[in-house]
């Protein structure tokens, strides 16, 4: 599967074993993923697997959109998208995903801060970065405009 997923720069998100004999593979891609690839993946994995599948069920999907992110290069495909961060607080935050380091990553926040010689709070950019392990969730934010 590895050779068929790097032939096309695409990338494993997840494999789940479900209890009814199911075997459930996601994939993305930077660009996003066709029902054609999973298709496509689909036939390769069971032309190279063939009766070692025995009684599973094969289904390959795409990572859903809107759905946490589960790996390194999702987080890497969406700088400069707006995503939504929760905390382990029970937090949200909305914000641009600036920069991802390793298991790290920068999110660009508005805040309403006090600044001196002002009244009234002003909103300001604010970078926070979070260590992927210590929130509860990432997720894109489909913006429709």
């Amino acid at each position: 599967m590895e050779e068929w997923l790097q032939n096309g720069d695409y990338f494993l998100v997840d494999i789940i074993f479900s209890a009814d004999d199911r075997i459930v593979i996601e994939i993305d891609h930077a660009d996003g993923v066709w029902i054609e690839d999973c298709a496509e993946l689909s036939r390769f994995l069971q032309e190279k697997l063939g009766d070692e599948l025995g009684d599973y069920e094969l289904e390959v999907g795409s990572a859903g959109l809107g759905q946490p992110f589960k790996v390194e290069q999702q987080y890497k495909n969406h700088i400069g998208d707006e995503v939504e961060v929760l905390q382990q607080d029970g937090i949200k935050l909305k914000g641009i995903l600036k920069a991802v380091d390793g298991r790290q990553f920068t999110m660009t926040v508005q805040e309403k801060q006090h600044v001196e010689g002002k009244k009234r709070p002003v909103i300001v950019d604010v970078d926070k970065t979070y260590s992927m392990d210590e929130v509860k969730s990432v997720k894109y934010l489909l913006a429709f405009k």
